[in-house]
């Protein structure tokens, strides 16, 4: 049986679009739909959902039945699936935001922030989510690219106010940092690539090698490109000893990959 989280997406409408930075965009979504979200809200703080985005040429039904539209429409009707993480929930207010690294014309999410004003339809399926701080833990290091930026930042927001982590985030140059709220004992580091193309660097693993690692537990999130987790997974787990329970670590995107190719290139893969 197919998870209704899955066949049948909320329907939000889009409330507020707010530039960040040069290269990231906020969109604000609630609307009435907002209550399906809410029913299948979880604690997680990557918590992860699905974009769907539907050909223009097709008219869809509504409620949209996922599982509907594949046994019954065109190929060419079936819903492109972008996959995103929330950078915050709103209970109260009824509403949730994504924030979308551009790149120009590129994809279908990018544009679509672009362009998306007061009053736009987006469906969202989901959400999914398999980590949150752990308050027990001595020590957090979160480490990720400007995709795992929104799960950092929820992370952050979400640790006790005295809880210690180490953070390291790359962007582009100063001009894509963003102010985030955290505790006092948490040390933010920011990695700039200067002009090179994200995912050709080595700036977040080089500096995860080169940090005092702390004595104790430490509590690992790193998420970006591919290249980094092949970079940290075996140096975290078999020269800094963290246990895998403790290690959430994922590759979100691949320099070069769509993310139907990210896809399968990611089912190939053989765990460290």
């Amino acid at each position: 049986m197919v998870d209704d989280r899955h066949r049948y997406p909320a329907r939000l409408v889009v409330l507020r679009n707010e530039l960040l930075t040069r290269h990231m965009r906020r969109v604000v979504l609630g609307g009435s739909g907002f209550d399906v979200y809410a029913r299948r809200h979880n604690a997680f703080t990557d918590r992860y959902v699905k974009l769907v985005f539907l050909n223009p040429h097709f008219s869809y039904p509504e409620p949209l039945d996922l599982v509907d539209i594949t046994s019954t429409m065109p190929v060419e009707a079936r819903p492109v699936l972008r996959t995103y993480t929330l950078r915050w929930v709103d209970m109260r207010a009824r509403e949730l935001a994504i924030d979308f690294v551009l790149h120009g014309e590129e994809g279908y999410a990018g544009p679509w922030a672009q362009a998306a004003v007061p009053g736009h339809v987006i469906h969202l399926r989901g959400p999914g989510g398999a980590y949150a701080p752990d308050p027990s833990a001595g020590t957090h290091l979160l480490v990720g690219d400007e995709a795992g930026l929104p799960a950092i930042s929820a992370a952050i927001e979400a640790l006790p106010v005295d809880a210690t982590a180490s953070v390291f985030l790359e962007v582009d140059s100063a001009k894509d940092e963003l102010a985030l709220n955290a505790g006092r004992n948490v040390t933010i580091s920011w990695l700039h690539r200067e002009g090179r193309p994200a995912g050709s660097t080595s700036l977040l693993a080089d500096a995860v090698k080169a940090m005092d690692w702390p004595v104790g537990r430490v509590q690992t999130f790193v998420h970006g490109e591919a290249g980094l987790m092949k970079a940290l997974r075996r140096f975290l787990l078999a020269e800094r000893g963290v246990d895998r329970s403790d290690l959430s670590i994922s590759g979100y995107w691949r320099a070069g990959n769509t993310e139907e190719s990210f896809r399968v290139w990611k089912s190939q893969q053989q765990p460290a």
